[in-house]
């Protein structure tokens, strides 16, 4: 297959690759283009620069108590009264073989678990922004979440801000006036997600360095640009 000239299958697939959901031989392939393909390397960076400060906001999940139970009972991992589970010492070769085929199926029942049993009030991200500095070098990672109506902002990198400054964050339309969205506090914030923050008329995201507070100015921004991006749906 050459994906050379296929810009929407190159898109997918780099995509794929850095989520984890590319596999096996499919996977394989795909890092041997890697090494020969400078193009295709750039493209799989920028995915990975898009989808890893998603990591920031992702929550801790247990998975219930039950499912410990069913690892125990099917590897019939029981304790002793000499203290602590011995199964490293059985010579049973049923167990051992037992052991390697129940091991990957319960890898992926506790994937399957961990997302299963999100609280039902868990963010449902569905778009996801990252903000870069004049550099180019991501700053901040915006998340919106249309079913709680909620943004959240937080700074990743970037220059630290001064006691007396603030960021205030901007949806700029195609055209009118910058939409304010929040000024953020030590550096994160989480406001109400409201429609014109992701409509389709949004040209660029941006975040202005202004007095403490915010811009005093009610149409628009009065201090430098510091951070801008753009969102990309999910």
């Amino acid at each position: 297959m050459n994906i050379r000239h296929n810009i929407v299958l190159r898109q997918k697939l780099a995509a794929e690759y850095v989520l984890g959901t590319l596999r096996g031989g499919a996977r394989r392939r795909f890092e041997g283009w890697l090494h020969q393909d400078a193009d295709l390397r750039n493209i799989t960076a920028q995915w990975q620069q898009r989808l890893a400060p998603m990591a920031e906001f992702a929550g801790d999940a247990r998975p219930p108590t039950s499912v410990w139970r069913g690892i125990e009972r099917r590897l019939d991992l029981k304790p002793k009264k000499t203290g602590g589970w011995r199964f490293w010492q059985s010579d049973n070769l049923a167990f051992w073989r037992n052991l390697g085929m129940v091991s990957t199926a319960m890898a992926a029942l506790l994937l399957m678990v961990v997302v299963s049993y999100r609280p039902l009030d868990a963010p449902v991200i569905s778009y996801v922004a990252t903000l870069s500095d004049d550099k180019a070098q991501p700053a901040m990672v915006l998340t919106a979440d249309r079913q709680h109506h909620a943004l959240d902002a937080r700074v990743v990198g970037g220059a630290p801000v001064a006691a007396d400054k603030s960021l205030h964050l901007w949806a700029v339309p195609k055209s009118g006036k910058p939409r304010s969205l929040g000024v953020l506090a030590d550096n994160k914030g989480r406001f109400t997600l409201t429609d014109n923050a992701i409509s389709d008329d949004v040209a660029v995201l941006a975040v202005t360095l202004e007095p403490k507070g915010g811009s005093p100015d009610p149409n628009g921004p009065t201090g430098p640009i510091v951070y801008k991006g753009n969102w990309v749906r999910l």
